[in-house]
């Protein structure tokens, strides 16, 4: 024993020089007034409250040391005095070494209620994610917009993708293909720069105007899946057929879907046309132009067009060879409209199929604008047809002309009167 306290108390000169006695004379004067005040608090609690000595600890505390630090401080004291068996001194010697971090620096000002608590002597300065917040402070976060996982509409990643915002700024529809299926999705994996921009390039080198891209992919996008050797050989197999390079843009430009049809199925279609209506070449090129659509769209609502005029209207097969080639939308016209208007033509106007061969205009007016001013003019007396009789009325300028012109130079008439007359149908 006498050799430990010999130890202790050299050890207690060397660390004087390190933190001086007032120092710790300091801590020590702080620390035992906060067991008294600690000490009476428990003692005043237990008269007050009658048996509640936590709370009312807790609030006498606060009410009596408000100068001095926390309880903690004097536990901790205590502790260390119990353990040890030589000196006050020494206690205070051992906590200063062991907890530095625990006790105040002689410049430290007291702290209030207000300025204090148990958590805030051990938290980080950095607010922790755990921590509770105001609603007020919820509100001012801002958390930084990201791709949304699944959503109907491409206008959710519109901002988000390079490569949808530089679509809709071509003129792309992208309400259109998000109703296909599979396209979406399609369209937000692709990268611009790789796997957009060289197809674009392609259909300007072809000769399709800027205007006309974003018609295109709107409705045709696969074509930007399409390999790009493949379309060319499709451009040079066209203009193998003579048709000119300003031809081919505007046959891709008006039919999307033309340039993902192989050059075998393109052959194939140039060559139904052909031998079906037994056109010429020059012929076939003509119809092909005037409607591109004739090599995308399916054969079979061709083929049932072409059996309702020889069958059902009565053409013959030179009579229907002159009828597609000035009008060559009646293959692929809706077979109800066209027996339609036929009927309304041959039966009501009395009109013979040869007059309807030589203005075939007529099959593709509507049934509407037709029936009324047939009406309009019968209604005058004036519905004459036949080209042997007097005041013959052209067909082809019964439908075409609008009608300002049609009352004035066909009815003799004024518009009002017309329109009068359509309020009685």
């Amino acid at each position: 024993m006498t050799m430990s306290f010999a130890c202790a108390t050299l050890c207690l000169r060397c660390r004087g020089l390190l933190f001086p006695k007032s120092s710790a004379h300091l801590y020590y004067v702080q620390g035992q007034h906060s067991m008294r005040v600690g000490k009476s608090a428990r003692i005043s609690s237990r008269l007050l409250s009658g048996g509640n000595h936590t709370a009312a600890q807790t609030r006498l505390s606060w009410k009596q040391q408000p100068s001095y630090y926390y309880d903690f401080t004097a536990k901790y004291l205590m502790t260390e005095a119990k353990e040890s068996k030589h000196t006050d001194v020494l206690s205070r010697t051992d906590l200063s070494e062991c907890k530095p971090a625990l006790l105040p620096t002689l410049g430290a000002l007291p702290l209030t209620q207000n300025q204090i608590s148990f958590e805030d002597l051990d938290a980080d300065d950095e607010c922790s994610a755990l921590e509770e917040i105001s609603d007020e402070e919820a509100v001012g976060i801002s958390i930084p917009p990201s791709i949304p996982p699944a959503s109907n509409s491409l206008q959710d990643y519109v901002d988000k993708s390079e490569t949808l915002t530089k679509l809709v700024q071509l003129g792309v529809c992208l309400w259109k293909l998000e109703r296909r299926p599979n396209v979406g999705s399609m369209l937000l994996r692709l990268d611009f720069s790789k796997d957009v921009a060289p197809w674009l390039l392609f259909l300007k080198e072809i000769g399709v105007e800027d205007s006309r891209l974003g018609y295109i992919i709107s409705h045709n996008p696969f074509i930007l899946s399409e390999n790009l050797d493949n379309l060319q050989a499709r451009v040079n197999y066209l203009k193998s057929k003579k048709f000119s390079s300003e031809t081919v843009a505007s046959m891709v430009s008006r039919a999307p879907y033309l340039l993902n049809f192989s050059v075998k199925r393109l052959d194939n279609r140039l060559g139904f046309y052909q031998q079906q209506l037994k056109l010429s070449a020059s012929n076939t090129r003509n119809i092909v132009v005037r409607l591109p659509k004739l090599l995308c769209g399916s054969l079979e609502s061709v083929k049932e067009n072409l059996k309702v005029c020889e069958i059902e209207l009565g053409f013959k097969a030179n009579e229907i060879q002159h009828i597609v080639i000035a009008v060559p939308k009646v293959l692929t016209a809706n077979k109800k409209k066209l027996t339609q208007i036929f009927d309304f033509l041959h039966n009501t106007m009395k009109v013979p199929n040869y007059l309807i061969t030589k203005f075939p205009q007529v099959l593709n007016t509507k049934l509407l604008r037709l029936r009324e001013r047939h009406q309009f003019l019968e209604y005058l007396g004036k519905a004459q047809y036949d080209p042997n009789l007097p005041s013959y009325i052209s067909l082809d300028r019964l439908v075409s002309l609008p009608d300002e012109v049609f009352c004035t130079e066909l009815a003799s008439a004024t518009l009002e009167d017309f329109y009068l007359f359509q309020k009685t149908l």
